[in-house]
């Protein structure tokens, strides 16, 4: 299995591992077949997202888009935060092989379920976010681990 060599990096130096105390929303969300669970702190002020770390147990592809993800998402708005998808993160990081893309997935299910905390913590609405899934094996769209 090839990795790129930015996987790599972000599984070898990965990029904003940790909590945050006072989060504004946090969100884990895992993967029953794989055993991947990966929990995602976001600080948010004035609708950006200040900061974001993340706690993953996983695969180095699971490690990886987590990192990526956080990197990305910092310094976005909320809407601008709701379009980091899987598949802007597996461009971010050069690709995943096939069987790794539902890590991709965990990551934006992971953002999407922090700001979902954010948004039932402040009574608030975001639109265009969907409540997410604990497990992304309830995902339809998401191709299954060999």
């Amino acid at each position: 299995m090839q990795y790129s060599e930015k996987v790599m990096d972000h599984f070898m130096n990965p990029r904003n591992v940790g909590e945050i105390e006072d989060a504004s929303g946090v969100g884990t969300v895992g993967n029953a077949k794989c055993g991947d669970i990966m929990k995602v702190y976001l600080k948010i002020e004035d609708n950006i997202v200040k900061d974001a770390k993340f706690k993953t147990f996983g695969c180095g592809a699971a490690v990886a888009t987590s990192s990526m993800a956080t990197e990305l998402i910092k310094g976005k708005t909320i809407q601008e935060a709701l379009k980091i998808t899987n598949k802007v993160v597996m461009e971010a990081l050069d690709g995943l092989p096939p069987i790794k893309v539902h890590c991709s997935c965990l990551a934006e299910e992971a953002l999407h379920a922090a700001l979902w905390d954010y948004a039932q913590k402040n009574g608030i609405v975001i639109e265009g976010l969907e409540q997410p899934v604990n497990d992304i094996g309830e995902r339809e769209d998401i191709p299954e681990e060999e």
